[in-house]
């Protein structure tokens, strides 16, 4: 069935919008002024990346260089996000279909999101740079490559949550009116998972902008593999002490921040309330004027006609060609599933077996160090994560059952979350080492700087659950607010609250990197911990001390979770319902 479109239809329902008022024109000049932005930067940016292999990058310190590398350093993020939801929706939707895949995929995502950017980097780098040797192409997409590092893991957990938790009465619906597979993602899966994707993708970019000093002023050994953009511009600024350059790197990531936040996602958060499952109860209606801007712009308008008259025409020659649709897909699925599980486990055992030779010539001694180093960071980690806990919890709970409190302070901690912790660590060292405290109490300081958020989103993500009448009728019978707060509250955000711990523990090992190894003006600021062996190893391109900091910290986060958090989850599923 050819599908045929009727232009005039198309266009004279576009006129028809301009009809209504001229308010819609300024709105599609705005469009295409940013449309043609868009394309040059894209073409700044590209030029950028074919460029030349350069022994080293000189960074220009004066301020009108910081919009162009403001934009090198949004187009890596933007790349890298795209890339972890990619990541995202294809391993977290064969976990959680496929129970064998399962047992292998989350554990080891779970390792993934605790072991430090540094342990993929040395690697992934030098082979990227053998693979594209006269360009600049390998060593942006190793930068790339190690900020989805540290975005993908966040979003993956979400997206598996989600559609394993699909309400099973929605799921038989769709079983009845014999959705395909692909029906099923797109029409039932997707949509319940977008509100926590939407969330989660803000609190996966805060993620990748937290390593971006580490991912653009990359040192290896002798070799220096240095990007121009903002965390290499904040980085060459800290070493020089040019702090009139170090205000302007962060007035320039604050005003990116807040740009992504208002154009990007705001619209995208507003546009997913129209998947919430529960309207029951009072919600906080969400607004985006840049998502208003856009619903009122006619160019727009046509196109979306025009998508819809193609669509509709394809959909009613599918129609035809097949009434209805095969739905018998099980056996191909699970051999491709199969094939793609054997391939992982093969993947996993070459790493295994890489590793493993890489340790050989350790002794005993080095060992126990590395143990004690071990427990010295993890003690910085738990710490970093309780003090997150006393003001993150009151603090969500105020936001997410406060609609008023909600609306002032949302989008305050939307801007701060997404700002880049690490470019503060040298002044934050530099003030607490004036005031007589040591680097070892410090780095507490500073991981609690990068992974107090995560708490602070899943608690007010569960205090916005919290059912109206539930709230409704613990005012009614007048309790204490104390007692409210543990005989309501605490019991309705704790499953949410132990995944604001998991995942905030994850990002104190990842930080761990850069707050037990700080680069001031005066030089590097250690203390003894895991993370700074790692980073001394990285510097040093010793990739046996490497491979056997890594492989310690990832034995640590692996009973941790089996003896703690696994046991905290079963608390939260058999005393307080399903886990966030």
């Amino acid at each position: 069935m050819a599908v045929h479109v009727s232009w005039r239809r198309i266009f004279g329902g576009a006129a028809a919008v301009y009809g209504r008022g001229r308010r819609a024109a300024w709105v599609d000049l705005f469009l295409l002024a940013g449309a043609v932005g868009v394309a040059v930067a894209l073409f700044d940016v590209g030029r950028e990346w074919t460029g030349e292999l350069r022994p080293a990058v000189e960074i220009d310190l004066s301020l009108g260089a910081l919009p162009r590398y403001a934009l090198l350093s949004l187009a890596r993020g933007l790349v890298a996000y795209l890339i972890s939801l990619g990541i995202t929706l294809g391993f977290g939707y064969w976990a959680a279909k496929d129970r064998l895949a399962e047992r292998v995929i989350v554990p080891l995502f779970d390792i993934l999101q605790s072991v430090p950017v540094l342990a993929f980097m040395p690697g992934f780098v030098l082979a990227l740079i053998v693979l594209f040797p006269r360009s600049n192409v390998g060593l942006e997409l190793a930068s790339v490559g190690m900020i989805v590092t540290g975005q993908a893991w966040n979003m993956f957990f979400s997206f598996y949550h989600s559609v394993r938790s699909v309400p099973p009465g929605l799921r038989e619906a769709a079983r009845a009116f014999g959705f395909s597979p692909w029906r099923q993602l797109t029409r039932l899966e997707l949509p319940c998972s977008a509100m926590g994707l939407a969330w989660n993708s803000m609190l996966s970019m805060a993620g990748g902008w937290f390593f971006l000093i580490v991912c653009e002023s990359f040192v290896l050994g002798d070799r220096d593999f240095r990007l121009p953009g903002l965390g290499a511009y904040m980085s060459v600024a800290v070493a020089r002490g040019d702090v009139r350059a170090q205000l302007g790197a962060v007035g320039a990531m604050v005003a990116l921040i807040v740009l992504l936040d208002q154009i990007l996602w705001r619209p995208v958060v507003v546009w997913a309330q129209r998947f919430r499952l529960d309207e029951s109860g009072r919600r906080e209606e969400l607004s985006s004027w840049f998502l208003d801007w856009m619903k009122r712009s006619a160019l727009l308008e046509a196109l979306r006609r025009l998508a819809r008259k193609i669509r509709g025409g394809a959909g009613a020659a599918r129609r035809l060609r097949s009434p209805r649709a095969p739905t018998r897909f099980a056996p191909s699925r699970a051999v491709a599933s199969r094939a793609l599980f054997v391939v992982v486990v093969l993947l996993l055992a070459w790493g295994t077996t890489r590793i493993v030779g890489q340790l050989r010539g350790l002794d005993g001694r080095a060992w126990l160090d590395l143990a004690g180093a071990g427990g010295a960071t993890l003690a910085r980690v738990l710490a970093s994560s309780a003090l997150g806990t006393l003001w993150a919890l009151p603090a969500g709970l105020a936001i997410g059952l406060s609609p008023r409190v909600s609306r002032a302070l949302q989008p305050v901690v939307q801007v701060l979350a997404a700002f880049p912790a690490p470019m503060l660590f040298p002044l934050v060292v530099a003030g607490l080492a004036a005031l007589g405290v040591p680097l070892g109490a410090a780095s507490v300081a500073l991981m609690f700087l990068g992974t107090q958020w995560y708490i602070l989103f899943n608690v007010i993500a569960g205090a916005m659950g919290v059912p109206a009448e539930l709230r409704e009728v613990a005012k009614s019978y007048h309790l204490p607010r104390m007692m409210r707060f543990r005989r309501v509250y605490l019991p309705a955000v704790f499953p949410y609250l132990v995944t604001g711990w998991v995942t905030a523990t994850g990002g104190a090992w990842n930080a761990s990197i850069v707050a037990e190894y700080v680069r001031t003006r005066g030089g590097i600021e250690t203390t003894w911990g895991l993370g700074a062996f790692i980073s001394r190893a990285a510097e040093r391109a010793d990739f046996s001390q490497l491979a056997a900091g890594v492989l310690v910290m990832a034995s640590i986060v692996v009973l941790f979770n089996r003896i703690v958090w696994r046991r905290l989850y079963l608390v939260a599923e058999n005393r307080f319902g399903a886990t966030a």
